[in-house]
């Protein structure tokens, strides 16, 4: 079921539809396009998203599909069935291009042999065929030029060799009578034979009509140029005319006979066709998905929202002709957290994720492939229910409020555990307290049904509500509270701040008018949303911190390993050298004390001679020298292995390669949101912004995750130690001048070292001497983008708070 009768405009479905009968080639296409309706069928819904995906990889991969004369010939075959009745040669020559489509698009599918290629769109064409016979009587009969051929019959062959030799003597007795025209200077020169009312004719000037006998057939707009029949070609020229209807009556005969022969084989032509109208129909689909770049989600039989990446299909067309992009969504809907309270701010995206949301859900259900992450999952819904703009009715009485507790009656009456409701601007359109009770009434009665739903809402009660109560989760529109800039970002488990105050702040309302509508609300409000706005800010902040943190301990996890296995490796080298060196020192104390024992006893044996006894002492002096020399050590000096960073100068975008700056992490961009990016590094995921990433080639985000051995083991700064020890809060409170700022050049190498992109400096506030002094000195430094005061909770002017390029 669905409610209401124009949720499709509602949604922008119609620009859906006319977009893909743009994409249709012939009629055919769109008469299915006006046959698409929402069904709940899983297995239909299946089938037609798998023939939708099998044809997307067509249109992208195989150029030699059929893509011509799609022509729409079943008027033709209504004709056809009349008995008596001839088609003509335009028709039949409409219906031989269309059969040869058909059969190109039957032997496309049937050539691949791959049982895998195609299954889907196979399974359509299987109960398709053309019989060859009847194909092959057309191509008889028609030519290419969509005319009856000359070896139709006999007879016309026949007929038409005729007409052609009286033609031809025809010609040369009007040419014999042009001639001798224009040597009397009846004719001008430039004027040649011409044909009126099927006769070949002579143009001749008025004045001299009279010069030649004959029938005068037409004249010109000037009345200067008769158009005559010479009386000596009646005969001949009434001789071809009747040749012309002899072959016309033949051509007649012929098409009869070959609409006889068709006529029993019109249901099978017109499956066919049906059967070309699918194909124009499905590839329309597909066009559209390549466009939009949409996938074919899990899909299962249950209700279930599981979005990644999701993006609103018109929007995305939109942004794309600028070249921008869009956004994308990310929402989970499941049988714990089944209805979305999403708040925020006005034009904070709260309606377009709405609408996102109802519009994909739609067009899967009508059988479309949808635009988000292909690792998206989808449920099945029975009912859709939508409450989106403002339906009051003069004819009925209908005030805004007084439609949407209409809508909201047909909610609660058609509600089930596989109903899908959106409702935009919940309890709207009337007193804001007696609203928000009505409207947190209805949302009970809604929870209670099992029905899955997302609502917007501006209610604190329904925040609170939605927070304590099962089968219920809160959703909020992410807004930069610093620059009070919407991001478009829907971050669901916690609620939202209207930025109301802040919003009217910007746009210049005066204070005295924000501070008595403070007081008006009241504390408890007020403080209620500065809470949300400083958990908003704060969570970003810290955010980016644990990023950082996450970062650091994967880099000292890594450097720890390489240390123990470096140590280990040491280790066993040192426990060999040891045990080489003792066996080689064993072996040159035997080899030494043999060759002292050589030595006596040759001394003996000579006898004490002298220059035998010195030459004895040299050669043990000699192998002193050579053997027992000490080996001199080589001292070489460990190279400094730098990381490489190939730099890619494109803009980045989701699938971009990128480092943080200062840093060696790299990471992939899964999407942009805004000013940020939100970042994958291993399986950390985070959002950084923009201005910190460098984007990075392929090929270094490849290394950069790829194991290498040989990887830097030491640097001439022991990073690991002053990351451990480094802190971006520097307290130079009490510090004379000149020693205060000696602390902060130092501060400020380690943080550019470690890629800190924020820092914080503890001056205090006294004079303003201090923080003066700091500032000052930090302007020279061409890597700090801008200084500013710290949270007046937080210490306000007595911290300075520095913002890194």
């Amino acid at each position: 079921m669905l409610y209401p009768n124009t949720l499709e405009n509602k949604l922008g479905f119609d620009t859906i539809r006319e977009r893909l009968k743009d994409a249709c080639v012939s009629p055919l296409g769109q008469d299915y396009v006006e046959k698409i309706r929402f069904t709940d069928n899983v297995q239909l819904i299946d089938k037609l998203l798998r023939q939708t995906a099998e044809f997307k990889q067509i249109v992208q991969y195989e150029p030699d599909f059929p893509s011509s004369n799609y022509i729409d010939v079943r008027p033709h075959l209504n004709r056809a069935r009349v008995e008596g009745l001839a088609l003509t040669e335009a028709e039949f020559f409409d219906l031989k291009l269309a059969l040869r489509t058909i059969q190109d698009c039957l032997r496309f599918l049937s050539k691949r042999d791959d049982e895998t290629a195609f299954p889907f769109l196979k399974e359509l064409a299987d109960p398709i065929g053309v019989d060859k016979k009847l194909t092959d009587a057309i191509e008889r009969v028609i030519d290419d030029r969509g005319l009856v051929r000359d070896s139709a019959s006999p007879e016309l062959a026949s007929i038409r060799r005729r007409i052609i030799s009286e033609q031809a003597n025809l010609r040369k007795r009007l040419d014999s009578i042009l001639r001798q025209a224009r040597q009397n200077g009846w004719i001008p020169d430039d004027l040649s034979l011409t044909v009126r009312g099927g006769r070949l004719v002579i143009p001749i000037a008025a004045e001299h009509k009279r010069k030649i006998k004959g029938f005068v057939h037409d004249e010109s707009q000037t009345g200067q140029t008769v158009f005559l029949e010479p009386a000596e070609v009646f005969d001949a020229n009434n001789e071809i005319r009747e040749l012309e209807y002899e072959e016309r009556r033949e051509i007649y005969r012929i098409l009869l006979a070959l609409t006889d022969q068709i006529r029993p084989h019109l249901d099978d032509l017109k499956k066919s066709v049906n059967f070309l109208a699918q194909i124009d129909f499905i590839r329309a689909k597909a066009k559209l998905a390549i466009q939009l770049d949409a996938i074919m989600p899990k899909l299962h039989e249950r209700p279930l929202l599981n979005w990644i990446n999701a993006r609103h299909p018109l929007l995305h067309l939109s942004f794309q002709k600028q070249g921008k992009t869009v956004v994308p969504l990310g929402v989970r809907l499941d049988e714990k957290a089944r209805i979305l309270i999403i708040s925020g701010p006005n034009a904070g995206g709260k309606s377009v994720a709405l609408k996102t949301i109802g519009l994909v859900q739609y067009m899967l259900q009508c059988g479309l492939l949808v635009p988000m992450a292909d690792y998206s999952e989808m449920g099945v819904f029975q009912n859709l229910f939508i409450d989106i703009g403002d339906e009051q009715s003069l004819e009925n009485d209908l005030s805004t409020y007084s439609s949407h507790l209409t809508a909201m009656k047909q909610f609660l009456i058609g509600a089930n555990k596989r109903t899908l409701f959106l409702i935009d601007e919940f309890g709207t359109g009337t007193e804001p307290g007696l609203g928000g009770a009505i409207a947190e009434s209805i949302l009970e009665d809604l929870n209670k049904s099992g029905a899955y739903g997302v609502i917007n809402t501006h209610y604190t009660n329904l925040k609170v509500f939605a927070d304590k109560t099962p089968g219920l989760i809160n959703g909020a529109m992410r807004f930069d509270g610093e620059n009070l800039e919407p991001l478009y970002q829907l971050e669901i488990g916690r609620p939202g701040s209207s930025f109301a105050f802040e919003i009217a702040q910007k746009i210049g309302l005066p204070k005295g008018v924000i501070d008595r509508a403070k007081e008006k609300l009241g504390s408890q409000q007020v403080n209620f949303e500065k809470l949300l706005k400083e958990l908003d800010i704060e969570k970003r902040v810290f955010s980016e911190k644990n990023l950082e943190i996450s970062i650091n301990q994967r880099k000292l996890a890594q450097q720890l390993a390489e240390y123990t296995a470096l140590k280990t490796r040491l280790d066993n080298d040192q426990k060999k050298i040891v045990n080489d060196a003792k066996q080689k020192a064993k072996t040159l104390v035997q080899e030494a004390n043999q060759r002292i024992e050589n030595t006596i006893r040759e001394i003996k044996e000579n006898k004490a001679e002298r220059e035998a006894t010195k030459q004895v002492r040299r050669e043990l002096e000699q192998f002193e020298q050579k053997q027992l020399k000490p080996e001199t050590l080589v001292a070489e000096q460990p190279k400094q292995i730098e990381e490489e960073f190939v730099a890619d100068n494109g803009a980045i975008t989701a699938g971009s390669y990128v480092r943080i700056a200062g840093q060696n992490a790299i990471g992939e961009v899964l999407a942009i949101r805004g000013k940020d990016a939100e970042i994958r590094i291993g399986d950390l995921k985070s959002n950084v912004k923009l201005s910190r990433l460098e984007k990075v080639s392929k090929k270094t985000f490849k290394d950069a995750t790829e194991t290498r051995d040989d990887r830097p083991r030491s640097r001439g700064v022991d990073m690991n130690e002053k990351m451990q020890n480094f802190s971006f809060n520097l307290d130079i409170r009490g510090k004379r001048g000149e020693e205060a700022l000696g602390e902060v050049d130092r501060f400020f190498d380690d943080a550019l070292m470690l890629g800190y992109p924020e820092l914080r400096i503890v001056h205090g506030k006294g004079d303003g001497i201090l923080r003066t002094l700091v500032r000052n000195h930090l302007r020279g430094y061409k890597q700090v983008a801008r200084m500013e005061d710290e949270h007046a909770d937080r210490g306000g002017a007595g911290v300075t708070i520095v913002k890194m390029k």
